[in-house]
């Protein structure tokens, strides 16, 4: 199941993630009385009395208001109030558990300014703050600065000072790693957005002097088209130096990125570009604008493929592996896999895993089978490279009149391991290879025979039921059947 499949399935078992839950017991008639009417009035006379009562007398003091209008959604857009719920619900969440703040989601059903504004102010009694959550920009900053003039509660919008007090926080803590002054940098922020202008905004209050902010149109200067009222204003700081062209071009020489736009829009050549010990904030949600480590290695080393293997902290994060996988290869254009590890079993289970991934992926049917040709399957460095194991099985293949096609997964180039259909037979010297030569066999038609060629009567047999499983087309287990399971290395 995928972290995508997993989400939707528990939020569906959930029913929303926020519930209502009295700090009274009412048991009694008593209870009902003091908790209701008719004890209910006198808290309701003192605050009548005095508005600021209501902080000592009910959850106004520790309750805020969550809104938003579904305008702009993560980075998924306008996608409306109802669709919009799980966020402001999690938001809410994130109140209680991390802060201890009761929260409450109030989506609405109108991406009106005036509307919006009024309503805020008509339901503000309820709370004592007021978080404004994806709402669109330009119209956010009006709203924001109006309920501020307003409104006696605070009243923030997390899109634009939370998401900028985090990167700020990031990015001072960024530079001491690589050892760069703030007055130095130059900074690309991509997204010219709420979260975008808000960034802008803080990084240059904080003392960064070469700031220019892009979208998707690329840079933008004082002559760009189509230009809200904010980011007309942002033009006046930003871009001093009049540049423009594409987001490619903005990334020459940069030292910062910061992305809050849109996923897989960064490619490893644009890192390139970057000065030395470049700083990237990808921060597109769901999906960033780029994997930074893994795009720019697969811009310096050209492999062939990408494989991504788990470990017990992305296991505990519930990290999706397959989403990544698949974002990766889109990015690169390079075969991208993972193999379901989590660090909490035996190594077998990882290179079994692996295994079968490289034979599903690159395993090709071509020419006519090759006589006696053998494909070793199982081998690993931790198990095999003692004593130099699998160059003493590829001399007993020879001595006994087979030729090596392919060795999985030691001293065998991706070629070789690609034409392993092309054998006469599988041999399979630890219990992690036995998937993948079962996989050969029943797609292919390569039989295996499980076994390591040790001691002189276990060789014979060994080389014995290699010849047979070829002459039959069958699958041979020279050890027998109670001895694969997590068998580091088939000897019997």
């Amino acid at each position: 199941m995928t972290q995508s499949e997993k989400a939707l399935k528990l939020h569906e078992e959930w029913n929303g993630k926020i519930t209502t839950t009295p700090k009274c017991e009412v048991k009694s008639r008593e209870d009902l009385a003091i908790a209701y009417t008719p004890g209910v009035a006198e808290p309701c006379k003192v605050i009548a009395a005095n508005k600021e009562e209501a902080y000592r007398y009910t959850i106004k003091s520790n309750t805020v208001a969550v809104v938003s209008d579904g305008s702009a959604v993560l980075g998924l857009g306008n996608i409306g109030a109802e669709a919009a719920m799980p966020v402001m619900e999690g938001k809410a969440v994130l109140f209680k558990e991390f802060g201890g703040v009761n929260a409450f989601p109030i989506c609405l059903d109108t991406q009106d300014t005036e509307e919006i504004i009024k309503t805020v102010v008509n339901i503000a009694p309820a709370f004592g703050g007021i978080n404004l959550e994806d709402i669109s920009a330009p119209r956010c900053f009006e709203i924001e600065t109006r309920l501020k003039e307003l409104l006696d509660i605070p009243v923030f919008h997390d899109d634009q000072h939370g998401t900028a007090i985090v990167v700020l926080s990031g990015i001072i803590n960024a530079l001491k790693v690589v050892n760069k002054e703030k007055e130095d940098c130059k900074v690309i922020v991509n997204g010219a957005g709420s979260a975008g202008i808000a960034i802008t905004k803080l990084l240059l209050r904080y003392g960064f002097k070469d700031v220019t902010l892009c979208d998707k149109s690329g840079i933008l200067s004082k002559n760009s088209k189509d230009l809200n009222w904010m980011q007309k204003e942002m033009m006046e700081v930003t871009n001093l130096s009049g540049k423009e062209g594409s987001l490619a071009d903005a990334f020459v020489g940069a030292d910062i990125f910061v992305g809050v736009s849109a996923p897989g829009i960064v490619t490893e050549e644009m890192v390139a570009s970057m000065n030395r010990d470049g700083i990237l904030f990808a921060m597109a949600n769901p999906v960033p604008e780029i994997m930074p480590d893994v795009a720019k290695a697969a811009g310096e080393l050209s492999p062939k493929f990408i494989a991504i293997c788990g470990s017990p902290m992305p296991a505990m994060t519930g990290f999706d592996y397959s989403a990544a996988a698949e974002e990766i290869e889109s990015q690169t254009g390079l075969t991208t896999f993972f193999v379901d590890t989590n660090g909490t079993h035996s190594y077998l289970q990882g290179a079994e895993g692996a295994f079968i991934s490289i034979a599903k992926l690159f395993c090709r049917e071509g020419k006519e089978k090759q006589a006696n040709s053998v494909n070793i399957i199982g081998a690993t460095p931790l198990d095999f490279s003692v004593n130099t194991s699998v160059s003493s099985i590829k001399k007993w293949l020879l001595d006994n009149g087979f030729s090596v096609q392919s060795c999985f997964a030691m001293d065998s180039s991706l070629d070789e391991i690609s034409a392993a259909p092309q054998a006469a037979v599988s041999l399979v010297i630890s219990s992690d290879g036995i998937a993948a030569a079962k996989y050969l066999f029943d797609t292919y038609g390569v039989p295996y025979v499980v076994g390591v060629p040790v001691g002189k009567s276990f060789s014979k047999k060994l080389s014995a039921d290699l010849k047979r499983a070829v002459s039959e087309g069958v699958g041979i287990n020279s050890c027998g059947e109670k001895a694969v399971e997590n068998a580091h290395m088939m000897v019997c």
